[in-house]
């Protein structure tokens, strides 16, 4: 094997599958890709809490802090932190009327130490049609937390 291909060919070794759900490829190997797995499936889990208990600004504490965050959904791309924390605020109001946020299929792909992808579903209990749909979060290890940089959130309505 050629010294380019072969090291193309051990690139792609950290993406080889193993699971944390049923069937949700994740990075395969080290103790570190495990952690971070973990880390990553735990910062989720922690959004849902934060928004079961109607707290949209502890839910946004999973996002990038940044102008430079991008947040997909309905055909809009909303940029930063703030305009996308306004976005949640203005879309879903008071704790009230936000809803149950179940989610669930997590997929997580680790990329490299300090990226990854997470794909899964999300749905709404308590909105009115239930609203449910997919996402996909690139995520990055910022100043050693995880954190969500990207938001691509679709809806199955």
């Amino acid at each position: 094997m050629k010294p380019l291909f072969a090291a193309a060919a051990l690139a792609l070794l950290p993406l080889a599958g193993c699971t944390t759900q049923t069937g949700a490829p994740i990075a395969a190997g080290t103790s570190q890709s495990v952690s971070d797995v973990a880390a990553i499936t735990a910062l989720l889990e922690e959004q849902d809490a934060a928004w079961n208990r109607g707290d949209i600004d502890a839910f946004m504490q999973g996002y990038w802090k940044s102008p430079d965050l991008r947040f997909a959904s309905g055909g809009n791309v909303t940029r930063g932190w703030d305009q996308t924390n306004a976005r949640y605020h203005a879309t879903y109001g008071e704790p009230e009327t936000m809803g149950t946020l179940i989610t669930d299929e997590y997929e997580i792909v680790m990329l490299a130490p300090d990226a990854a992808i997470a794909h899964g579903r999300w749905k709404l209990e308590g909105r009115e049609g239930t609203p449910s749909g997919l996402y996909t979060l690139v995520m990055r290890k910022i100043d050693g937390a995880w954190k969500i940089i990207s938001d691509t959130t679709t809806s199955a309505d």
